[in-house]
């Protein structure tokens, strides 16, 4: 007896006989690197569906941040505070509030816009395309968020206050800590693809100039 098999089944083959991809089917050059999905990833993580919970938690404490500020440079007479009392107007006064020229709720405010900004540059495949943007996007979120983080969780040990909105601003840190660092991975993922296959200079490829990225 003689197996058929099904139309839809059989392999495609070219006029050498060599089996050609189905559309469709298999690792498309999308997931093969040389589109928008890094090779082994499941998702993307510069793509816009990524990217915009983060750049809307920056632009959240954008304006929280910026909201504290008018309290410290006095164009506001109160802040609000629902929990602690008069703790938002005793951390914001506190000598640790001015460790640096500027208040620091004005400092906060200009690394939130930081992080809004790079996170709106370039594309879906920015990873590869913009690795330098993405370097100043991490560097936003991540280390000068857990400066914020733990600007916040000194207030207790050094003034013996809390304040609301501050905590509220150390929570938005955390949550953009974890996507903006994952973009960071595929980014220096695709820099180590590139010095391996030795197609380009890692400078090169760091600026996402044209020679970099031919098939990475």
């Amino acid at each position: 007896m003689v197996e058929t098999r099904p139309e839809a089944d059989r392999p495609l083959t070219g006029g050498s006989g060599e089996q050609l991809p189905r559309a469709g089917g298999g690792r498309s050059g999308r997931a093969a690197g040389t589109g928008e999905l890094p090779p082994g990833w499941d998702t993307n993580p510069s793509a816009w569906r990524e990217r915009l919970p983060i750049i809307g938690l920056a632009l959240a404490g954008l304006a929280i941040a910026a909201y504290l500020g008018l309290y410290q440079i006095r164009v506001l007479d109160d802040v609000w505070e629902p929990f602690f009392g008069d703790g938002s107007r005793a951390v914001l006064d506190s000598k640790l509030s001015r460790v640096v020229p500027i208040p620091d709720a004005w400092l906060g405010a200009f690394g939130y816009l930081l992080d809004a900004v790079t996170g709106l540059v370039g594309g879906r495949a920015r990873y590869r395309t913009m690795p330098w943007i993405v370097t100043l996007f991490g560097i936003a979120v991540g280390p000068l968020g857990l400066v914020s983080v733990a600007l916040v969780m000194a207030q207790p040990l050094v003034v013996g206050r809390w304040c609301t909105l501050c905590l509220v601003t150390a929570v938005i840190s955390v949550l953009m800590m974890g996507p903006a660092l994952d973009e960071v991975l595929a980014s220096l993922q695709h820099l180590r693809r590139v010095r391996e296959g030795r197609r380009a200079s890692l400078w090169s490829a760091f600026w996402g100039r044209r020679e970099a990225l031919g098939g990475a």
